[in-house]
């Protein structure tokens, strides 16, 4: 089930970077961000916490569409201006409840979900207007992903160690070094995707996609974990949910995206 899905979500990714048309690009986009926002405040509910979801999720699906419109030359840059005015809104909520109970737990888990999955992987769709953007993603795609497919392998066959059993018990310090070293050595096999790259721009982006996408698996695993729940969905067979599959491009792609600006 889990090559199968993965074979299948390959050739659509593939299809959406280089053959449909850059606004089906951002719809898809705007669409895993809509399903990994539900799922993450399902998730929370199902652990008794009171969330604003449903507001989370329509403004956390305005955000990667403010960025397309302004990258598109459509509007002027509403990013900052709307992140602050979801900030107040969410508040605004909370004086019209008339329930003071979870106040602090729903203003802040609300933020969090619309931060760390609509905006961290907003940057998708930023580094899709840079120079050569296409050939950009693919880099990243296959390095984070490269990076998880090597940390299970090789956890699944060499494993002996938990890394933090408490958090994941199924993450071995074997499969963390090896889908690390994984992720340099598929820098240095792709860098045919990046423009001008040094061998120190590969063993950085190697080992810095490396190591976030780790941070990012174990992120989405503590999170799991406190709200009792095994995976965030059942929509993908063999992979979970959506927010299981983009938990390790969460961090990657917001720090890829600065990368690449500063020193590319």
């Amino acid at each position: 089930n889990r090559t199968v899905t993965s074979a299948i979500l390959i050739a659509f990714i593939a299809a959406t970077l280089f053959i449909f048309p850059e606004w089906f690009f951002c719809f898809v986009v705007t669409f895993l961000i809509g399903m990994g926002l539900y799922e993450f405040f399902e998730m929370v509910r199902h652990k008794g916490i009171f969330v604003y979801r449903y507001f989370g999720i329509l403004t956390g699906v305005l955000l990667p569409i403010i960025v397309y419109l302004k990258y598109g030359g459509f509007i002027p840059d509403l990013e900052p201006f709307l992140i602050v005015i979801i900030s107040l809104f969410v508040f605004i909520l909370q004086f019209i409840r008339k329930d003071n109970s979870q106040a602090l737990s729903g203003v802040a888990i609300t933020l969090l979900g619309i931060l760390y999955i609509s905006w961290f992987f907003s940057f998708m769709i930023k580094l899709k207007y840079l120079h050569n953007g296409i050939y950009l993603i693919s880099f990243l795609l296959l390095v984070t992903k490269s990076g998880d497919m090597g940390a299970y392998l090789i956890g699944s066959a060499l494993g002996r160690h938990n890394l933090i059993p408490r958090i994941s018990p199924k993450k071995t310090v074997e499969g963390t070094i090896g889908g690390f070293l994984v992720s340099i050595a598929v820098s240095f096999l792709a860098r045919g995707l990046l423009p001008r790259p040094s061998v120190i721009d590969l063993i950085m982006l190697g080992a810095l996609l490396g190591i976030l996408s780790q941070i990012g698996d174990l992120s989405e695993s503590l999170i799991k974990r406190d709200c009792q729940v095994k995976d965030t969905a059942a929509y993908l067979p063999g992979l979970g949910g959506v927010l299981d599959v983009l938990d390790s491009l969460l961090f990657t792609t917001p720090i890829f995206y600065f990368y690449v600006r500063m020193y590319l």
